[in-house]
């Protein structure tokens, strides 16, 4: 079997053999289409070459097995079996045998529609069939260097902030056509490129369907029967063709079927899960599958789960917190038994689910929670968190289950001293000792729920004066940190000063409300 990784060698436009000057062939019959591509050259001086012929062939003779008088029957019979056989064109070498083309032969190949060509005495078969292979080896060249710039082009959008559409527009642009991402229902997640008509779009997620698990095998339910890839446009009479990297019994990991001169692929993403790739390009190139394989398998790891633990032990601890189970009863079927919290923000657009999911992936972690413009994640805490091209990080300190809310509370305010200080990652700081410590913990809470007693109606008041503490009293870091205007944030403060009755300039007073607001 061929290595699938490496695309085929491609075919050599007939008009590059014609346009080399040392070989000196002349087209004297048959289309002027500059489509006609040659796939090989083969030399024989049989009467009927049919059954010698693969298809796509330069078919080279020196007209031997023309019987003496043959007439235009003959010819007819000859080029007719080369044109059923796939043959894309004839080569007629003159001398020794013949001084010029026969002329029923230059009427039989116009009739059939073969390129017949003229070859030169100075020019040998060997020489063609030469020809032919060094161009093959050049478009061979240049098509691996094509594929391995896309590869790295697709690589390097995967690892964007927004990878999923970085991915997509890469392989757009890469294959000159439009790229869509279907969801497990079947809708339009993302797409990038030019959109080629509601006629190919439909026929684009109908053929989705067709490697989708919930579609069945064979393109049943109405979905179009998927094609062989070395027949295009011949459909199967009863079942795709599976590829040997089937995801599911009866269900083909690919699809491709043509639809008003548009070539259509799909494939799915994963095993499992239910995401595809819809591909639709105006052409087909040797290496295009090449490509559009690497970009399914990044957006299979970018839209894939990231399995921390088995998906039924995640799936055992939800229930068991759904039926009142405890958090530090369910963490052992997560994993571990420390934790941190990581609230990220996208420095550009919100993000969306794709995105969490690719956040998570590059975590270490599954447990992702998109909420608003913040992504919350559980991590492991035996994983290092690391600042992230295109994410803000606010990370918690490693803490047992039962501290998962308090540890919740410093990523969010990790988070927020990370924007107002234009930080890629901010981790909540702790120390062994302090002087919190020397105070009994039942007496600090006491104190500090008396000192901040009058600012308990406003949680807002609250909020803005820690963070304005924790900035060393910025208005401005503060009114990024925050999302709000800096007027805002000073009139919050003069509120806190008045209700508070105290001169928030003293380093004192600010000493004893941060010892406060660290208690609540």
């Amino acid at each position: 079997m061929p290595d699938p990784a490496v695309p085929p060698t491609p075919p050599v436009p007939l008009d590059a053999l014609l346009a080399r000057e040392d070989l000196g062939l002349r087209r004297i019959a048959g289309p002027d289409d500059p489509g006609i591509a040659v796939h090989g050259a083969h030399t024989s001086e049989m009467a009927d070459p049919y059954p010698y012929l693969l298809g796509g062939e330069l078919l080279l003779s020196a007209g031997v097995h023309i019987p003496q008088g043959a007439g235009a029957g003959y010819f007819d019979a000859y080029v007719s079996r080369i044109v059923a056989a796939g043959g894309a064109a004839l080569g007629f070498g003159l001398a020794p045998v013949h001084d010029t083309v026969p002329a029923a032969l230059v009427e039989a190949c116009g009739t059939h529609g073969l390129p017949l060509l003229e070859v030169p005495p100075r020019t040998t078969f060997s020489g063609v069939a030469r020809a032919v292979w060094q161009l093959m080896a050049r478009a061979r060249l240049a098509e691996l260097r094509r594929v391995t710039e896309a590869q790295r082009s697709l690589a390097t959008a995967a690892a964007r902030p927004d990878p999923v559409p970085s991915v997509l527009h890469q392989l757009a642009r890469r294959l000159g056509g439009r790229a869509v991402l279907y969801g497990p229902e079947g809708a339009e997640l993302a797409a990038a490129g030019r959109d080629q008509g509601e006629e190919v779009r439909a026929a684009l997620a109908e053929l989705a369907g067709v490697v989708r698990p919930a579609a069945g095998a064979g393109g049943r339910g109405g979905a179009p029967a998927a094609r062989r890839p070395d027949a295009p446009g011949r459909p199967l009479p009863d079942r795709p063709d599976v590829p040997v990297d089937e995801a599911a019994a009866g269900r083909p990991a690919s699809a491709t079927d043509t639809v008003a001169g548009v070539r259509l692929a799909a494939y799915a993403l994963g095993a499992g899960r239910d995401f595809v790739l819809g591909v639709a390009a105006p052409q087909r190139d040797p290496g295009d599958h090449t490509i559009a394989s690497v970009a399914a398998v990044l957006l299979s790891l970018l839209t894939g789960e990231h399995r921390s633990g088995t998906g039924a032990a995640r799936s055992s601890a939800l229930v068991r917190l759904l039926l009142g189970g405890t958090p530090e009863a369910v963490a052992p079927l997560l994993g571990g038994d420390r934790w941190q919290v990581v609230h990220a923000r996208p420095n550009a657009r919100a993000p969306d689910s794709l995105a969490a999911s690719a956040l998570g992936a590059a975590l270490g972690s599954a447990l992702v929670d998109p909420c608003g413009e913040v992504v919350r994640v559980l991590v492991p805490a035996e994983r290092s968190v690391q600042a992230l091209p295109g994410w803000t990080l606010g990370v918690s300190a490693a803490v047992a289950p039962h501290d998962w809310p308090a540890a919740d509370t410093q990523a969010a305010r990790a988070l927020a001293r990370a924007r107002a200080t234009r930080a890629p990652l901010v981790r909540h700081g702790s120390r062994a000792a302090a002087l919190t410590d020397l105070v009994a913990p039942h007496d600090a809470d006491a104190h500090a729920r008396a000192l901040l007693a009058p600012l308990g109606a406003a949680p807002a008041l609250t909020d803005t004066l820690r963070t304005w503490l924790s900035l060393h009293g910025s208005w401005d870091r503060t009114a990024v940190a925050l999302s709000v205007h800096r007027n805002t944030v000073r009139q919050r403060i003069a509120r806190c000063a008045a209700l508070l009755e105290a001169d928030l300039d003293d380093p004192d007073v600010r000493m004893e409300l941060w010892f406060a607001l660290r208690r609540t």
